[in-house]
């Protein structure tokens, strides 16, 4: 079982943003048995809350539900329990950063090192912006996303869509 956090700020745009576009993907891939996944925030500004409604809104308009969902702040335990830590952008990466020992450093990577079609690494926070915002962040998600599944594919050992034969422990692919 391979363990995914994403983190943004508050739990509440963009890191449930990618659980629940990134759930979606792990049952049309039929890996919901093989990668755990979970959101968090860096701050605990809305511990307990669901996601944004505009956040809700685009994602349902998209076909996902994020109404489940609950904001929590990133924990100590999440640096030894998560095998991947992915930080929506640079500022919570160095908040992770922070929080994370020496030898677990290598699980921490921004989010859109796994995009196909975008340059930027980073993806915007919505929250205090217009509207669109929010569909643009469920782009960058859905390509992040597919690229993601496609590495951990390949680190589960699928070679043509097919499952591997059971082996050791994940090794992660590092950049």
């Amino acid at each position: 079982m391979i363990k995914v956090l994403f983190v943004c700020m508050g739990n509440i745009c963009r890191s449930p943003t990618a659980e629940g576009v990134f759930r979606h993907y792990l049952r049309q891939h039929q890996l919901e048995d093989r990668v755990q996944v979970d959101s968090a925030g860096t701050h605990g500004y809305h511990v307990g809350e669901s996601p944004d409604p505009r956040t809700q809104r685009a994602a349902a308009e998209r076909g996902y539900d994020l109404s489940d969902l609950r904001a929590r702040k990133v924990a100590p335990d999440d640096m030894e329990y998560f095998d991947l830590i992915l930080a929506m952008d640079r500022r919570n990466l160095d908040v992770l950063r922070s929080l994370c020992p020496p030898e677990r450093q290598h699980r921490l990577k921004l989010f859109m090192h796994y995009a196909r079609n975008f340059d930027e690494d980073e993806v915007p926070d919505p929250y205090y912006g217009l509207g669109y915002g929010f569909d643009q962040v469920l782009d960058m998600v859905e390509d992040a996303s597919q690229g993601l599944i496609e590495s951990l594919k390949r680190e589960l050992g699928y070679e043509d869509g097919r499952a591997p034969a059971a082996k050791g422990a994940p090794t992660m692919e590092r950049a």
